[in-house]
């Protein structure tokens, strides 16, 4: 396919120019943030693969044009979870961390997660733990309501830039990063949204009955997505001239293998940030050679049928209600009744 000889050779001359620039802080300067420029002794860098008919004015790459807040921002944490992923007993049963995105306006959502199936214990064989990652909102009411639950419940990781459809790749990255620095403990991360629900037993039950489950990225796989043009998730053919994207895990709903995270934050120091948070964890994967395991059972596009059984079968349910979600918790939490063949 064009678009992996497009990502490998973007990704092989970032590499080159990383090793060109040695020594150089990469919150500084970025690999591909040097067209134009001169090296301290004086070489003339070569243009990136996605530079063409870009910068010609600007000295910038065309990444830097159209995302400069993607490129430039460093992770700085305003609410830190340092030692959520410490005090785990040697012999133990392993971490399974719940890593959920939240925004600051879903007080609701994130209550009622915390009522269900975002909560501290032990099942399946696991330790769970839980955090809502999150940025900031301009907005005073929101904030408020944030302080308010960090003061009284300190269950989320927040980051200082301020919340947008395209940043939630920053998400992405800055989690990488987090967990690269704070959370090698952790045996597998889920990551997901807060209008999800998940069904701890079958998650649990799914990672002990996959075969080698520690060697994949799991979930509903993309397979050669098609590159929307117009729209929310619009992207164009200046910035990205492929038709399709590599595959990638759709953001409602996944699971990282410890195995993953250090690959993918070594591979997100050389790679610019894409626009679409699910989109980019899939060019990090590409890159880093991490793989993956498609799962009909997660349910990232919602239930075929708004049945019990549906959601006691499946590992995720994206797109609920927070009703939904507490009700489907509820009744799938009552035990299952044998059935009787003579009545």
């Amino acid at each position: 396919m064009a678009f992996l000889f497009w990502v490998l050779r973007s990704f092989s001359w970032q590499q080159n120019q990383a090793k060109e620039g040695a020594g150089t802080s990469f919150a500084k300067s970025r690999p591909w943030q040097v067209r134009g420029r001169r090296s301290a002794e004086g070489v003339r860098r070569q243009t990136a693969p996605w530079q063409v008919n870009q910068g010609a004015t600007t000295g910038r790459s065309i990444y830097e044009d159209l995302f400069p807040e993607l490129q430039y921002y460093q992770c700085r944490e305003l609410v830190s979870q340092d030692d959520l992923c410490q005090g785990e007993v040697p012999g133990g049963p392993p971490l399974l961390l719940l890593a959920i995105k939240s925004h600051p306006a879903s007080s609701n959502r994130r209550a009622a997660l915390r009522r269900t199936w975002a909560q501290p214990r032990v099942a399946g064989g696991f330790r769970l733990k839980y955090v809502f990652l999150m940025a900031t909102s301009p907005d005073a009411r929101h904030a408020n309501l944030v302080k308010q639950e960090i003061n009284a419940i300190g269950d989320i990781l927040m980051w200082d830039f301020v919340e947008s459809h395209h940043k939630l790749s920053l998400k992405e990255r800055c989690f990488l990063q987090w967990l690269q620095q704070h959370c090698q403990q952790a045996t597998y991360v889920f990551k997901g949204d807060d209008d999800l629900f998940v069904n701890i037993e079958a998650l649990t039950e799914y990672l002990n009955r996959t075969p080698n489950a520690s060697e994949f990225i799991h979930g509903n796989i993309q397979y050669h997505s098609t590159v929307v043009r117009t729209g929310k998730y619009a992207v164009s053919p200046a910035f990205y001239p492929m038709n399709r994207y590599p595959h990638f895990a759709s953001g409602g709903g996944f699971i990282m293998p410890r195995t993953s995270i250090s690959k993918l934050y070594k591979t997100s120091l050389c790679f610019p940030v894409f626009p679409l948070d699910d989109v980019y964890l899939g060019f990090l994967a590409l890159a880093a050679g991490v793989q993956y395991q498609h799962n009909n059972r997660f349910r990232v596009w919602g239930p075929p049928k708004d049945e019990f059984e549906v959601y006691r079968n499946s590992v995720v349910v994206h797109g609920l209600s927070m009703e939904r979600i507490e009700q489907v918790w509820k009744e799938i939490q009552k035990p299952v009744q044998p059935s009787n063949p003579g009545h």
